[in-house]
């Protein structure tokens, strides 16, 4: 009897365990499919910013630009030292340009940098650019 007890406890536990393992696989499969429908839907749109205040380029600017890549929802940043610029590109359906600022002015402790302007990058700009930087 007590043999038989201990089978159908483990029988039990084994069923729990499949059946939630179950579940999470199809709710992993669920968040993916959603994850993937919301990169489809970005808004993705790019501004140039205006940076005041940087005194290197190491430790300003690559600061400033390694605190807009861990900002949620930027998918591309790049700062210069020399021209007291950066690009951002941005998800702009979880971003606006006030958190891009934020982000800018808070990776200094909150009185370091400043945005003076930002301005959106058109398609001719952005081409632009490269050819610029190279000389």
């Amino acid at each position: 009897m007590k043999i038989l007890n201990k089978f159908l406890t483990v029988l039990l536990i084994t069923i729990i365990f499949v059946s939630c393992d179950t579940g999470d696989k199809a709710s992993h499969a669920e968040n993916e499919k959603n994850n993937e429908t919301q990169i489809k839907e970005a808004d993705v749109k790019t501004v140039q910013l205006e940076i005041k205040g940087m005194t290197c380029e190491i430790g300003c600017a690559k600061l400033i630009q390694s605190k807009l890549y861990k900002t949620d929802g930027v998918t591309f940043a790049e700062v210069h030292f020399a021209d007291s610029s950066g690009v951002v590109s941005y998800d702009a359906n979880r971003l606006s340009e006030k958190d891009l600022v934020q982000a800018v002015e808070k990776a200094g402790g909150g009185d370091l940098y400043t945005v003076s302007s930002i301005d959106p990058v058109t398609a001719e700009v952005s081409s632009e650019e490269p050819s610029g930087t190279a000389d």
